[in-house]
């Protein structure tokens, strides 16, 4: 006997629960369930995600036993697989439907999914990972009085950025945000059960730093190593399309750096870290080396982005510097060390470093004193011009050089975000959007009042989304 074939096809964005029913219920009229994705061309204005990512989303799917792409229309699809049912939502049962008129010549059925809750793709995508609610930011209005820092001369060090050629350096990460749906308690054991039912893919770690940089205006290289796999892939076609010149040296002895955050309701229940923590070789050292002194040509800022994950060994670090250094390149560094060991301090003679309190603890091993007494252990430690101390919810601590051998001033900026929806970002925003106004000219308090606008934005949204100079003239205006 033959097996019952079930056709469906759509736009699919994102996979909600709506999709998931119509598509359990097209199993469900036969054996063998084949869907179509319409492609960016035929779909048009409708597809707010890319084609590619769409399909993954489907085929991941365990109902479905096929998915393909589609570039014509639906009908001469139809015409051509002659499927025994074509499936539709219930909301086209009272429409024209086309297919209709192919399905009778052959003798095939159309039916409607029963019981579907309908809501819009696009409202999905705006709720969380899009959609900037500003009204939850505010300017540092006292600390921009004490420094006689007018909007307008932020606005002014802004329009510089198009004037910059940055060189960013670091560990790549994909951040994948699985967004679940709660079916409730096992009876099996004591654990919690979810479906997922949308999946989102975004430039983390160094690669969001440089696409930062991008979004802001500058012209940015970006160099780093990565596995040879899909994700990488996806790296490279990300990056491209947010401005951002990748070099991605290969390493075929570890995966491309994936983080997987798994949310229900709003919230994160889990991580899974699909990485490799190793130092590269000293054949891909000096691989990178030759690519960084070919991109250092008329380079104004080179920024470390360090996850330690071994993108960047100690004598790597060290002749990076001293080139740069040869070169007159101003530097910035980051070394996060969120959930593993690292020291900011190993990257010295910075112009700008930007740890938390947490990891300038650990580079200094001084858990007693309070924090001014430890930047200024760091900065002397690490030979280091301004310290940004990251202090979470608390602001931004700011340690800073005044041109004079032992003058140093310490100022402070609140969190200027009061209802931030994923802090993740905040540092690289902060990093980045600093360390260009010094490069354009700024002073320190103007780079920590700009760097803390950034990320008072990025934090706004869930999931790393490249800035944009628009996004933070809308709040300086």
């Amino acid at each position: 006997m033959q097996n019952k074939t079930v056709f469906v096809s759509g736009h699919f964005n994102v996979l909600h629960p709506g999709h998931l029913r119509l598509l359990r219920f097209a199993k469900e009229c036969g054996d063998r369930l084949i869907v179509a994705v319409e492609s960016d061309r035929i779909a048009g204005d409708a597809a707010h995600v890319h084609e590619h990512l769409r399909l993954e989303g489907v085929q991941s799917i365990s109902w479905v036993d096929e998915a393909f792409l589609v570039d014509e229309p639906i009908v001469e699809i139809i015409s051509h697989l002659r499927p025994d049912v074509v499936v539709k939502g219930k909301e086209h049962e009272l429409r024209y439907n086309p297919e209709m008129f192919v399905l009778e010549e052959y003798g095939g059925r159309l039916l409607f999914s029963s019981g579907e809750t309908v809501f819009s793709s696009l409202d999905l995508i705006r709720k969380e990972f899009k959609e900037l609610d500003v009204r939850s930011i505010s300017l540092p209005g006292a600390y921009l009085a004490r420094h006689t820092i007018e909007p307008s001369r932020l606005i002014e060090v802004l329009h510089q950025f198009s004037e910059l050629k940055v060189c960013v350096i670091g560990d790549l990460i994909i951040d994948e945000y699985i967004t679940c749906q709660p079916l409730g308690m096992s009876q099996e054991d004591p654990t919690i059960v979810v479906t997922p039912v949308d999946i989102v893919r975004f430039i983390g770690g160094a690669g969001i730093v440089a696409a930062h940089a991008a979004g802001l205006g500058a012209r940015v290289q970006y160099i780093s190593v990565t596995g040879m796999d899909a994700v990488r892939e996806f790296a490279l076609s990300e990056l491209a399309s947010m401005g951002v010149s990748a070099r991605l040296l290969v390493d075929e002895s570890r995966p491309t750096t994936l983080k997987q955050r798994y949310r229900c309701n709003g919230k994160s229940m889990l991580r899974v870290s699909h990485l490799h923590q190793g130092a590269i070789s000293l054949a891909l050292q000096k691989q990178m080396l030759v690519e960084i002194e070919q991109a250092m040509d008329g380079v104004n800022l080179l920024v470390f982005s360090d996850f330690n994950y071994g993108c960047l060994p100690q004598p790597l670090v060290e002749q990076i510097i001293s080139m740069a250094r040869s070169k007159g390149v101003m530097l910035a560094a980051d070394s996060q060390s969120s959930s593993q060991v690292g020291d900011i301090s190993r990257f010295r003679g910075m112009n700008l470093i930007t740890p938390t309190e947490r990891e300038a603890r650990i580079s200094t091993r001084n858990r007693e004193d309070g924090l001014v007494i430890m930047a200024e252990q760091l900065r002397q430690q690490a030979s280091a011009y301004n310290i940004l101390l990251k202090l979470g919810e608390e602001g931004l601590l700011i340690h800073a050089g005044n041109s004079k051998a032992e003058d140093w001033l310490t100022d402070r900026v609140d969190a200027l975000n009061s209802a931030p929806k994923d802090v993740a970002g905040a540092g690289d925003s902060l990093l980045i959007t600093s360390a260009m106004t010094l490069a354009s000219g700024g002073n320190i308090w103007e780079a920590a009042g700009l760097g803390s606008l950034a990320a008072a934005v990025q934090v706004g949204r869930v999931g790393n989304t490249p800035l944009l100079v628009k996004e933070l003239m809308q709040e300086l205006v």
